[in-house]
């Protein structure tokens, strides 16, 4: 599949705007192909942009370029006349391309662009914010909301000196009566958040992070007090961040709903922006709840590797030979680049303090073990063109594409006059029962409703299409019931009809996307039809392909080689030894095994059959059968026993297989090529060619 979609970029890339066809007087037929015509413009355009140049003077170019555009309209061609476009496998995954084209369609530009321009604002400062949550569920009944929303607000009057007293207490539970008709499962639920509250003032310290501790339902509250340590833009999700710089330092935010519930910020500070460091580390990994032998062990250890810092050692060597993160230990120690909230607090305060290139720091504590940090380079934030591409990419991802998404779904309604019909909604969502909370509901229940939910761009909705679309999505849900899940689906299905129908009218509206569209159709075309005649069949063809050799054979030769055993020794000593060995004809198994008794890294040995090139150490002796003359590199060693030389002789089939295999593929398709100009006529406006780039 990767091959294909490699392809298919490709062929778009190079024959971009083949589906213009239309002529006009001054746009004159350049070429037909099978009687399809072909104008000027479409191949100056084609031209152009696959040489990336608006000169068209060069003749020869020119002529080059014609040929391979009449080979690939000859292949659409000819899959158009085996009908490959009408097939179910075809016209499914030219949709799911279609699907990918239309996204940068389907939303608002203007919206894009001040959400990434806000993103990058955002990033010249980071927010230090602590907060306290109350969980609630995103389609949590209004009766839930209403009761996590209650909480939060008695825990900001308490934050904020409000004293919680009866009649503020009576404006929650006025709120509840008039919501759910005296409901008082909610009251006394505020009720107990009120006493709890007042018994922890009346006992202990009633800080933001104190309460944080003891009744925000972030599971990490209870050991960081709520702190969430410094942040920037599109590390939160999108409400909280927005809250988060809206609020000053040492001011409590109002109450904020995220997917996850409702929140309470405090920010304690803001500071400009730190940049991206790049660093390398030693660690010594030390588990939590360690025995106090192994934190001593450890604490040892990152001593004795500091001690030998200061020594002089190098720290790239320390962090290969010590360092238990093996995936850094392997290139010295060096870690990716990171920015502010991307490391654990301790690791990247202690990283931002080293003011040089080159510094390294004292060994510091983390929750993984102990580290010594060296700064390798620092640079500040980067400047907004530069950091745009990556922006756009982030924010795509992130929640707040949603208000870009938003934003289009509501210019869609206007340009298509949306209508909505409220009681027909009303009445289809009110009948929808409890199956529908277990995702088990039936559209025969309302068979007999099929009045109109909304209208678009003339096309009706009915509450029957809405009843599908239900059984369609609907899944078990818990802490809700039907009509909440109904008004939601209602949503949702009223988005998607609006998104289908834009991208229904994408070709359209826009001329690039309907060409794109073309492109992607033509390649999955050319793919689908060059695999079936040439790759796959030069891949099946095994007698084929073996007469293909056998007739060319000569264009795969080895040059000359030689087998050979390199015994890369460390030191003189120990190259003796194996040399010993040797002329008594011992084996390089038996060699290695005597040699290596003690230590692993007395004796490298590599055995195989060379080419000029492969291997440093036979190339650097004459190949002549033997134990050539010692190669001395350092304190190292290297004896190269030459077993025989192989004059330049055919690969078999086997050992070129790959080679041999494409240029039989590049046969089969010249071949195919010769019988499709057979095939199809070709003819040329010899004097409109003669006018191309004029």
């Amino acid at each position: 599949m990767l091959k294909k979609v490699i392809f298919i970029f490709i062929a778009v890339l190079i024959l971009t705007d083949l589906s213009v066809t239309a002529q006009s007087a001054n746009d004159p037929v350049l070429m037909t192909i099978g009687g399809s015509p072909v104008s000027k413009s479409e191949f100056e355009r084609v031209y152009r942009k696959n040489n990336n140049r608006e000169d068209l003077s060069d003749p020869a170019a020119v002529q080059e370029y014609m040929q391979l555009f009449i080979n690939y309209k000859l292949k659409v061609k000819e899959a158009e006349t085996l009908r490959l476009d009408t097939g179910s496998a075809f016209v499914s995954e030219l949709n799911g391309y279609k699907k990918q084209l239309a996204q940068p369609y389907l939303t608002d530009k203007d919206v894009s662009e001040e959400l990434i321009k806000e993103a990058y604002e955002r990033m010249k400062k980071e927010v230090r914010a602590s907060h306290v949550l109350i969980k609630v569920a995103a389609d949590a009944l209004p009766k839930d909301t209403l009761e996590a929303w209650s909480r939060i607000m008695i825990i900001r009057d308490h934050l904020t000196g409000k004293a919680i007293t009866a009649q503020r207490l009576a404006e929650y539970e006025a709120i509840a009566k008039k919501a759910f008709k005296g409901d008082t499962s909610l009251l006394s639920r505020v009720e107990a958040l009120k006493q709890a509250i007042r018994i922890k003032g009346s006992n202990a310290e009633t800080s933001f992070t104190s309460i944080a501790k003891s009744i925000s339902e972030d599971p990490s509250a209870a050991d960081n007090g709520g702190d969430l340590g410094y942040f920037t833009a599109l590390m939160m999700v999108y409400p909280f961040e927005t809250a988060a710089y809206n609020t000053k330092p040492g001011e409590i935010s109002q109450p904020v709903r995220t997917k996850f519930g409702y929140h309470l910020i405090r920010v304690s500070d803001v500071r400009p922006a730190s940049g991206e460091i790049h660093t390398a580390h030693i660690m010594v990994k030390l588990a939590p709840n360690s025995h106090d032998s192994v934190v001593n062990q450890a604490k040892q250890k990152i001593d004795e590797i500091y001690s030998k810092l200061k020594a002089g050692e190098k720290f790239e060597d320390l962090a290969q030979q010590y360092s238990d993160d093996r995936g850094s230990a392997k290139s010295g120690g060096v870690l990716p680049w990171f920015g502010t909230g991307r490391m654990v607090a301790e690791f990247e305060k202690a990283a931002f303090a080293l003011a040089n290139d080159g510094d390294v720091s004292q060994p510091i504590k983390t929750s993984y073990g102990w580290h010594i940090i060296k700064r390798l380079e620092k640079r500040p934030l980067a400047s907004f063109d530069e950091k745009k591409a990556e922006l756009k990419n982030q924010i795509q991802r992130d929640s707040r594409s949603e208000m870009s998404k938003s934003s289009m779904i509501a210019r869609i309604k206007k340009e298509n006059a949306f209508k909505e019909f409220t009681k027909n909604k009303d009445e289809i969502i009110n009948a929808l029962d409890t199956n529908l909370v277990n995702g088990e509901w039936n559209a025969a229940s309302v068979s007999r409703l099929n009045k109109p939910l909304f209208s678009l761009g003339g096309k009706i909705y009915t509450q029957t299409d809405f009843a599908n679309y239900i059984v369609s999505r609907q899944t078990k849900r818990s802490n809700t019931n039907a009509q909440a899940i109904g008004y939601s689906m209602y949503d949702n299905y009223v988005n998607e009809s609006c998104i289908e129908f834009e991208e229904s009218q994408l070709e359209n509206k826009y001329s690039e996307f309907r060409n794109l569209m073309r492109e992607y159709r033509d390649g999955i075309l050319l793919f689908d039809l060059t695999d079936k005649m040439v790759w796959s069949k030069a891949v099946k063809d095994s007698a084929g392909l073996a007469d293909f050799y056998e007739n060319n054979k000569q264009n795969y030769m080895w040059g000359k080689r030689c087998k050979a055993i390199v015994y890369i020794c460390s030191s003189k000593d120990i190259a003796g030894r194996v040399k010993k060995m040797l002329k008594k004809g011992e084996s390089a198994d038996k060699i290695a095994a005597e040699i290596n008794d003690k230590s692993q890294l007395n004796v490298s040995i590599k055995e195989g059959t060379f080419s000029k090139g492969e291997n440093e150490w036979v190339d650097q002796v004459t190949w002549v059968k033997g134990i050539a003359p010692e190669i001395v590199k350092g304190s190292q060693v290297v004896i190269v026993d030459i077993k025989s030389v192989l004059e330049p002789m055919p690969k078999s089939l086997d050992e070129a297989k790959g080679l041999v295999t494409s240029d039989y593929q590049n046969n089969l398709e010249q071949q195919w090529l010769s019988e499709l100009r057979s095939k199809y006529e070709v003819k040329i406006n010899d004097e409109v060619l003669k006018t191309i780039g004029k």
